[in-house]
């Protein structure tokens, strides 16, 4: 068979800066949210909707891994398959 890809994975410092920036994020949203100069019910409905906003991101990022890995395994399977029948073909055999 040909060479398995590698699986590249993030490193250490890519996934602390990630979830870094997204610690700054959401608390920057909640300190602008919380001294906003409007009702309560205004601040808790902002608060509701970046809650909903963050979830929807999480779901669409997973998304959209789950379909790449499917992706991923359809083309290795199907690869596996092209390379068993080449290697069962025999040019030289007579019909």
């Amino acid at each position: 068979m040909s060479e398995t890809p590698v699986k590249q994975q993030s490193t250490a410092a890519f996934y602390g800066q990630a979830v870094a920036s997204f610690a700054v994020a959401m608390a920057a949203t909640a300190i602008g949210i919380y001294q906003l100069s409007a009702d309560a019910w205004v601040r808790a409905f902002l608060a509701i909707a970046v809650l909903y906003l963050v979830t929807s991101a999480f779901t669409l990022a997973k998304v959209v891994r789950d379909r790449q890995e499917a992706g991923q395994i359809v083309s290795r399977v199907d690869q596996a398959r092209l390379e068993k029948l080449l290697a069962e073909h025999d040019p030289f055999e007579k019909l």
